[in-house]
């Protein structure tokens, strides 16, 4: 009998990372992110406010691992009216720099750059599976922005008969 050595490459060595600190990491990212936020509202709804938009609706979709916002509309009452092409400043995080960023955005950038990370905050993965859609409203008389989500889900039910 001949031995032959084997063609199969050993098992790969188990991996060495700190999943605690990479936990600690994201969540101290995500704290830094949750601080920004008071700061750009504020000058999104001081610009809203100058231009004399009184509220914005943003409409939003996805399904099947996709989605998008779909509209961007704002209002001087019940006048539809257009963005002006203000642009303020918005203070960001790239990932892997621990320093702010101020980037210049247009208000109507601003709106949807907003709209997404409230949905990625409150309802992460919305745009996956059978997906959700609904409706932001940025109120820049009350400051405040409301959140309309409604989840699409599949359901099944099992019956079993014994005759």
């Amino acid at each position: 009998m001949t031995l032959t050595e084997p063609t199969l490459t050993p098992p790969m060595a188990p991996p060495t990372v700190d999943m605690a600190q990479f936990f600690a990491a994201h969540a101290a990212r995500a704290s830094r992110i949750e601080a920004l936020r008071p700061g750009n509202k504020d000058r999104l709804f001081n610009g809203l406010t100058a231009a004399g938009i009184t509220h914005v609706t943003v409409t939003f979709d996805g399904a099947g691992d996709s989605g998008q916002i779909e509209s961007i509309g704002a209002w001087a009452g019940e006048t539809a009216v257009e963005f002006p092409l203000t642009e303020i400043e918005y203070a960001a995080l790239t990932w892997g720099d621990p320093e702010v960023e101020m980037r210049q955005l247009s208000l109507e950038d601003v709106v949807e750059q907003l709209a997404y990370d409230f949905l990625s905050d409150t309802h992460g993965g919305w745009e996956n599976n059978d997906g959700a859609w609904g409706e932001f409203c940025f109120d820049a008389a009350a400051r405040c922005i409301h959140l309309e989500f409604n989840e699409r889900l599949t359901s099944s039910e099992l019956h079993t008969h014994d005759f």
